[in-house]
């Protein structure tokens, strides 16, 4: 795999010994970090932002920030430089000037520090001599005794050590099995955003911008035998060093699912990417055949991105051949069947024995129990549906079962019959059954929750949705808001796991 000229010492990869010394716990999980460029009397500088999201986290260990002018911020004495501070450091981020961060870094080095997070812009993105220059000092320092991730990014985020992501104070400290690299920092915020909205859990979320000494290889093989891991996802504009990059991506794809988005494919996406991190970025033909040859996931956008996580995260390790859907109306299953074919899905009739015990609990007429199943009515009670879904699963032949779940319906039948919604649908009720059915038939269970009102904002609908998707995904029962999301993904499921085979 070529992506440019690579014969600069700048773009040397870290050497495998260096490499295997990195104290990971200690930039991942650090008790002691400093904060250089902190405002003192606050401000809305890069590095205060920084610390106070520290603190709105609730970070455990200790912040030492760092300013010239001393002073406090936020309840904490400033240091003046960081040689002041005493003992030794675990992490330093550092969002000063350009011109101001290499001595600063050189001064985490002499501290001790395992790494050093490099907010600041203004190095080989900017394309001068004089910015290619300064990270090339950047690695020089790295190389004598400390890890950088950046510049140009926005750092690390890790729920179980409280490390928050800049700028992103409000984060949950809830961990998960997924975990996210990124060069773009924005892009990042936006998939953690994203993802957490779905359903997702994140174990480690690393920006890491230009990647002057800590980049995407090295990174990916520490998440591969990280055991907090389960998925690795990871948005990659390019690389400098192709055989290396391949060459972790094989191993970290033999060991779990990892799911790319490839940023830069189109002609223009590929011009803002050498502006955006300094990286090249090779041809769409290029990076598929590589992405196929490791045994990567591709995906096109930051939802599918997260559809696949969420995916992978929750359903168990093996291939799904055969789907079963249960909903109410026709057109819903043909749109289902419709969708399941694209993605390389199988939808069997059921069996004479599973399909008798089905149509033995339906009403007599508009229902059908062949798969998909329609129950004739937009919703049925969930003991009715825990005995439909536990006939299904009687059938060899599926190993899934799907419920389509219109919420939007229950307003109007609520307001018919003078309750509340949680009142006429009960959710919590229905996502214990289904996830008994799943646990005891080990066939698992996923829901889509299509709201077709999505196009006139009703709140009354929307919050129920939201409540409905919460109740299901707190049992670890997968959502989504399509059909095609669910296909997809589950499509994606197999491709991974079945080694290329989806039926």
């Amino acid at each position: 795999m070529k992506t440019g000229n690579q014969d600069s010492s700048a773009v040397k990869a870290p050497d495998a010994a260096r490499a295997a010394g990195t104290d990971y716990e200690r930039i991942f999980h650090p008790r002691r970090v400093a904060v250089a460029g902190v405002s003192p009397g606050g401000g809305v500088g890069f590095g205060t932002r920084y610390l106070t999201s520290l603190q709105a986290i609730g970070f455990e260990g200790e912040i030492l920030p760092v300013n010239p002018k001393g002073g406090e911020i936020a309840g904490l004495s400033i240091f003046k430089n960081v040689e002041d501070i005493p003992g030794e450091l675990d992490l330093i981020v550092i969002a000063v000037a350009a011109e101001a961060v290499l001595p600063i870094l050189e001064a985490g080095r002499k501290k001790g520090a395992a790494g050093a997070v490099i907010i600041t812009s203004g190095f080989r993105e900017l394309g001068t001599s004089e910015g290619i220059g300064r990270e090339d000092e950047v690695r020089r320092i790295a190389a004598s005794g400390i890890r950088v991730i950046g510049p140009n990014c926005f750092g690390i985020y890790c729920p179980k050590s409280g490390l928050t992501f800049f700028p992103n104070p409000d984060l949950s400290r809830e961990s998960g099995p997924v975990a996210f690299l990124s060069q773009s920092g924005g892009l990042a915020s936006d998939f953690m955003m994203t993802g957490m909205w779905m359903g997702l859990r994140f174990s480690k979320v690393v920006s890491f911008g230009n990647g002057a000494d800590l980049r995407e290889a090295e990174l990916l093989r520490y998440l591969a035998d990280d055991p907090e891991t389960g998925v690795i996802a990871m948005y990659v504009e390019g690389v400098r060093d192709g055989s290396e990059f391949l060459d972790a991506l094989k191993a970290a794809a033999a060991k779990k699912p990892v799911v790319i988005l490839k940023g830069g494919l189109s002609s223009a996406g590929g011009r803002a990417v050498v502006s955006h991190t300094a990286s090249l970025g090779g041809s769409r033909v290029i990076w598929e055949s590589v992405l196929r040859q490791a045994g990567a996931v591709q995906v096109r956008d930051l939802q599918e991105m997260a559809q696949a996580c969420l995916a992978f995260s929750l359903l168990p390790e093996r291939v799904y051949r055969g789907l079963s859907f249960t909903g109410g109306g026709g057109a819903l299953g043909i749109a289902a069947c419709d969708a399941a074919e694209t993605f390389g899905l199988e939808v069997p009739p059921l069996g004479t024995d599973a399909r008798g015990r089905v149509e033995a609990l339906l009403p007599k007429s508009g229902a059908s129990g062949v798969n998909p199943v329609d129950v004739a009515n937009p919703y049925a009670p969930p003991a009715l549906l825990e005995k439909i879904f536990r006939a299904v699963a009687g059938d060899s032949r599926i190993d899934l079962q799907i419920l389509i779940v219109l919420t939007h319906h229950f307003k109007g039948l609520a307001q018919d019959q003078g309750k509340t919604i949680e009142e006429v649908f009960p959710y919590r009720e229905l996502a214990d059954r289904m996830k008994a059915v799943a646990v005891e038939t080990d066939k698992p269970v996923v829901f889509v929750l299509p709201n077709a009102k999505r196009g006139f904002p009703d709140m009354d609908v929307v919050e129920i949705h939201a409540k409905v998707r919460e109740a299901f995904l707190e049992r670890g029962l997968p959502v989504f808001d399509e059909i095609g999301d669910a296909m997809r993904a589950i499509g994606h499921v197999n491709r991974c796991y079945g080694k290329g085979e989806t039926s």
